[in-house]
């Protein structure tokens, strides 16, 4: 059982409102249509897509349902390491694979019954916030690691996109009290910036979640939450820095591209903002930042071009795992491209993201192509390609597609009222994007 007290849940009489909710969306804006992609970018996502599915599928404990961290595909695989981040990712992924036809309802319903059972009665937890590894087979806390406030936040965001997907009321009833559970109140007892993390040796990790980036969705899950939730001030207690690069402006930090994806995978921000920011169009033109900055990085490194580009966390040759990027640079650059930087940026820019996968896969082959999709990252310079697949950047590739083929994760996702409250207590309002290219910044933005 979870580690700490034990926390009151809400009485039954709220679990209409929340377990199987028909609460309208109409309350934030209409999504508009999905991107128009030609026949054969819809084969090659779905090629992708389906092959992302496997390693969540055969790479996830049938008896916990957690999700392994990472997988050597070039040779035996040994690990047994799990991350509640790619677990969070692979809970989303069972949705999507049976919308997609790879396994049947009984399948994906049966591995997300044990997942959810496991999270509710046997993984270890405190306040419910749970710990970043665990043992895949026993869910026994590895390396001394953090209860993590940011993973967390992602397996709850696969815990409620399953509650709205499948109309089982086991799977509602457990994703209703693994919610519930977790007490928002206490990780902001002193401060309206959250902390990093929690450890049982020494308490509460002396950082804080304090500037832009993928903490979005935290905040949100918190603010929208009806037991012990963030106060509304949350929202505006992080700061918002405006970049500037090659003439385009935007809200970023000095981080890896992924800050810009993961609350996005999600959270459908398209055709609303916040008093600070469209979000949407924000990463949109970080995006677009990030794919010049590595353009201009050829004349350092040749192998960067439109065709390929995309720097963000992954493994590295010589360095393990790195957490580079840019613009500015950050990170010991040395021509490594990672393919989810680019796969996870596909609703932001549909055309050079599909020309960038496009060109991996069919110039780089089996390099860096394997039987769950692209490698976490390969080095055409130094003719290195990486063993493993990483969980949390083959989850952050399947969800984009399918986010761009259909919207299927932000549909699925936004019906929870969780959701939907967070984004109305931080003060978000549909309006209509401007055509031009900009960040929609607000001059109120406190950067």
């Amino acid at each position: 059982m979870g580690i700490g007290i034990s926390l009151p849940l809400l009485p039954p009489e709220t679990l209409p409102l929340l377990v199987g909710s028909q609460e309208p969306y109409a309350r934030l804006a209409s999504p508009p249509a999905s991107t128009n992609i030609s026949k054969d970018d819809d084969q090659f996502l779905e090629d992708l897509e389906k092959a992302n599915f496997g390693f969540f599928w055969e790479q996830a404990s049938p008896k916990t349902g957690l999700v392994k961290d990472r997988c050597n595909v070039r040779g035996p695989d040994h690990t047994v390491v799990a991350s509640i981040a790619a677990t969070g990712f692979g809970l989303t992924a069972l949705c999507i694979g049976h919308k997609r036809g790879f396994i049947s309802l009984r399948q994906a319903q049966t591995r997300v019954l044990t997942a959810l059972r496991f999270l509710w009665k046997k993984l270890a937890n405190h306040r419910g916030f749970f710990f970043h590894f665990a043992n895949v087979n026993t869910g026994e806390r590895l390396w001394d690691s953090e209860v993590s406030s940011i993973d967390t936040a992602i397996l709850l965001c696969g815990v409620l996109t399953c509650r709205e997907y499948f109309r089982d009321y086991e799977i509602r009833r457990l994703a209703f009290d693994i919610f519930n559970r977790v007490d928002w109140s206490w990780l902001a007892e002193d401060t309206p910036l959250l902390s990093q993390g929690w450890m049982p040796e020494i308490g509460f990790l002396p950082y804080r979640w304090d500037d832009y980036s993928e903490l979005m969705m935290m905040y949100l899950l918190g603010m929208g939450a009806y037991s012990r939730p963030l106060p509304a001030e949350t929202w505006d207690a992080w700061k918002r820095v405006t970049f500037e690069y090659d003439g385009l402006r935007y809200i970023g930090s000095f981080a890896p591209l992924f800050v810009h994806q993961y609350s996005e995978a999600w959270f459908d921000f398209r055709g609303k903002r916040d008093r600070y920011a469209d979000y949407f169009q924000n990463s949109t033109i970080a995006t677009e930042a990030h794919r010049l900055f590595c353009i201009q990085l050829a004349k350092q490194f040749p192998d960067y071009s439109k065709d390929l580009w995309g720097i963000t966390a992954s493994d590295s040759q010589h360095n393990g795992y790195v957490v580079w990027g840019g613009p500015p640079a950050i990170g010991p650059i040395d021509g490594t491209v990672v393919p989810s930087a680019a796969a996870g940026s596909l609703p932001f820019l549909p055309e050079a993201a599909m020309r960038v996968l496009r060109n991996i896969k069919t110039r780089y082959g089996a390099g860096a192509w394997c039987k769950y999709g692209f490698v976490d990252a390969f080095n055409p310079l130094k003719n290195w390609y990486d063993n493993d697949v990483i969980g949390i950047d083959t989850g952050i590739t399947m969800l984009m597609a399918e986010n761009l083929r259909t919207g299927f994760v932000w549909e699925t996702f936004m019906k929870n009222p969780e959701a939907q409250r967070g984004m109305e207590r931080a003060g978000f309002k549909p309006y209509q994007p401007s055509p031009t290219p900009g960040p929609e910044l607000s001059s109120s933005s406190n950067s």
